[in-house]
C-alpha cells in the first residue's frame, strides 16, 4: 500500500503560507470600507499579488536575527557602561552630538514605529502589510537601543534629561519633527515614500555610516554599535521603499504623476532636515572621518544617481531640487553652526567656535567656500569670546512655514544674501527659505497653515509655564521660556568652554588615568 510522505516545504511555499496565505477578502463588510485610505490619494492598484517582497522573511525567522542582534548589542553596552567608556570619546565636545541625536532623531524612530504600525492596517495587500509590522517593529527597537545606549550618558552630562518633553516645545526640534508630522498625516503610499525613500534612503544612509563612522573614531563604542545595528535594518527598509516606488509605477500609468511629485517632495524635505546632520559632522566631531560635503557626495549624489537612473525606465525625472542640493553641500553646515552658535542660549547643549587647526581642516575641505564666506566671521567671533564678549543673538528669527528652519539659507548663486520667499494665501502672508519649500506649500496649502512654529508661539504667549504672567513688570521671556523647555540656564545651554560638562570631564578623566 502506498503511504502519502508529508512533503516538507520549501522555503518560498513556507514563506507564502506565513505571509500572504494568512490574508483573505471580507464578507460581511466590503474590502473599501475595511481599508478605506489606500484609494484616496489616488493611486489605482489592480493587482496586490504583483507585490514582491524584497526580503522574503518569516516572522519566526525574524525573531532569531534580532535576538542575536540584540545579545551582541547589549554585552557591549553593559562592558561600554562598566567600564565607564563615556571617559575613552575624544572630548567632551563630542558629547553634545549625542544630546542633538537623543532629542533630535531617536523619537523619530519611534514616530517611524508608529506610523508603519498604522499603515500596514491600511494596506489591503498581504505583502505590504507584513513588511511594515516588521519595519514597525525595527523602528521601535532602534529607539530603545538608541536610548539605551546614550542613558549612561545622562547619569554624568547635562541636557539629556527630557528628550521627549524637549520634542514637542524646542525651536529647533520643530525641524525634525514637522518631517514626521507631515509624513504621518499624509496617506499611506505617501508615507512609504516620505519614510521608505526620503527617510530611509536620504537621511539615514547619512546618518548610519559616515556619522556613526565618526562616533566610533571619537571612542564611543555605545552609539557605534547601535548606529551599525540600526543600519543593517536600514538595508532592509531602503529596500521597502524603493520596492514600493516601483511597485506603484507598475500597477497603473496615472500613478507616475503623483509618485513623481512625493518623491520631489520628500528629496527635499529630507536634505533640509539633513543640515542638522552635516553640522554635526563638520563641527560637533572633534575628530572627523570625513566632511559633510564628501558624505553628501558619495552617499547621495553618487548613490542617488543611480537610483533615479533606475527609475528612469518608470517615467521618474531627478527631482529639480537636486541642482540646488549641489551648491548646498557647500554652506549648510557653516550656516546651520554659526546660527547655533548665536542661539546657543536656548538649546539643550553647547557650542563653540572651531580650532585654528580645525579651521585649517574646513579650509581643506571647502576650498571653494569657508575662507570666503565664513572662517572671518568665525575668528571675529572667537576673539570676542576671548575678550569677554562672547556673543549671543537676543532676537527671534523668522521661520520657513514648511521645514520650519529659520531663514539661515542663502540665495542659490549669491551666498552673501539670505533667501526670502513668500506667499500670499487667505489674506495672510507666509514666508520660505526656498523655492522649492514654497512649491510645496503651493500645492498643499490648508496643511501647511496649521504648521506649529516655535517663534510664533513664544509671541502668542504659548511658550511660558502655565500661570506666567507675560506682563508683570520686569518680565523677561527667555527665562520662562527655557523652564517651559525644561533647559536648565548656565548647565545645558551656552559656551562649551568653562561648561561645567567640560569642567566635569576633564577631571573625571584626569582621576582615572592616574588611577
Amino acid at each position: 500500500m502506498d503511504m502519502k510522505v508529508k512533503k516538507k516545504l520549501g522555503l518560498k511555499e513556507r514563506y507564502g503560507l506565513m505571509t500572504r496565505g494568512l490574508g483573505w477578502d471580507t464578507t460581511y463588510q466590503p474590502m473599501d470600507k475595511v481599508f478605506p485610505y489606500d484609494k484616496f490619494e489616488g493611486i489605482k492598484i489592480h493587482d496586490w499579488e504583483k507585490w514582491e517582497d524584497p526580503f522574503r522573511l518569516t516572522m519566526d525567522a525574524y525573531w532569531k536575527y534580532q535576538a542575536e542582534k540584540e545579545r551582541k548589542l547589549y554585552a557591549i553596552i553593559d562592558a561600554f557602561a562598566q567600564n565607564n567608556g563615556h571617559l575613552g570619546v575624544t572630548d567632551a565636545r563630542y558629547i553634545n552630538t549625542l544630546k542633538l541625536f537623543l532629542t533630535g532623531i531617536s523619537p523619530l524612530e519611534y514616530m517611524a514605529h508608529r506610523g508603519f504600525a498604522h499603515v500596514g492596517r491600511q494596506m489591503r495587500g498581504v505583502g505590504p502589510r507584513v513588511a511594515c509590522q516588521m519595519q514597525a517593529i525595527d523602528e521601535i527597537r532602534h529607539a530603545q537601543t538608541q536610548i539605551h545606549s546614550m542613558s549612561n550618558y545622562n547619569k554624568y552630562y547635562n541636557g539629556l534629561h527630557a528628550p521627549r518633553h524637549m520634542l514637542d516645545r524646542v525651536w529647533y526640534l520643530s525641524v525634525p519633527k514637522s518631517f514626521f508630522d507631515d509624513a504621518i498625516t499624509a496617506g499611506p503610499f505617501e508615507w512609504m515614500i516620505a519614510i521608505g525613500f526620503s527617510f530611509e534612503y536620504v537621511l539615514t544612509n547619512l546618518l548610519f555610516v559616515p556619522f556613526v563612522s565618526g562616533a566610533a573614531y571619537n571612542g564611543d563604542m555605545g552609539a557605534m554599535t547601535f548606529g551599525f545595528s540600526a543600519q543593517s535594518d536600514e538595508a532592509r527598509h531602503m529596500t521597502l521603499g524603493l520596492e514600493c516606488i516601483k511597485f506603484l509605477l507598475e500597477q497603473d500609468p496615472d500613478n507616475l504623476p503623483i509618485v513623481q511629485r512625493w518623491i520631489d517632495k520628500w528629496t527635499w524635505r529630507g536634505t533640509r532636515v539633513l543640515t542638522l546632520v552635516g553640522m554635526m559632522m563638520d563641527y560637533m566631531l572633534p575628530k572627523r572621518v570625513m566632511s559633510w560635503k564628501e558624505a553628501w557626495e558619495i552617499y547621495f549624489e553618487q548613490n542617488g544617481t543611480a537610483l533615479f537612473n533606475d527609475l528612469a525606465r518608470y517615467g521618474i525625472k531627478v527631482p529639480e531640487c537636486v541642482n540646488q542640493t549641489f551648491e548646498d553641500k557647500e554652506h549648510i553646515s557653516h550656516q546651520a553652526w554659526a546660527t547655533f552658535y548665536q542661539y546657543g542660549a536656548a538649546a539643550d547643549f553647547h557650542t563653540w567656535m572651531p580650532k585654528p587647526d580645525e579651521m585649517d581642516w574646513l579650509s581643506e575641505k571647502y576650498p571653494n567656500t569657508f575662507d570666503k564666506y565664513y572662517r572671518p566671521r568665525f575668528e571675529y567671533w572667537a576673539e570676542q569670546h576671548k575678550a569677554g564678549n562672547r556673543f549671543y543673538n537676543n532676537t527671534l528669527p523668522m521661520l520657513c512655514q514648511v521645514c520650519q528652519i529659520p531663514m539661515l539659507f542663502t540665495e542659490p548663486g549669491d551666498p552673501t544674501q539670505i533667501c526670502y520667499r513668500e506667499t500670499d494665501y487667505k489674506e495672510e502672508k507666509y514666508h520660505f527659505c526656498s523655492d522649492h519649500c514654497k512649491h510645496i506649500f503651493e500645492h498643499e496649502p490648508e496643511k501647511y497653515v496649521q504648521a506649529w512654529l516655535p517663534v510664533h508661539q513664544i509671541y502668542q504667549g504659548n511658550c511660558f509655564p502655565e500661570g506666567t504672567d507675560p506682563t508683570a513688570p520686569g518680565f523677561e521671556p527667555l527665562p520662562a521660556v527655557l523652564e517651559y523647555y525644561h533647559i536648565n540656564h548656565g548647565r545645558d545651554n551656552l559656551e562649551y568652554e568653562g561648561s561645567e560638562d567640560q569642567r566635569n570631564f576633564e577631571a573625571w578623566r584626569q582621576q582615572a588615568t592616574k588611577n
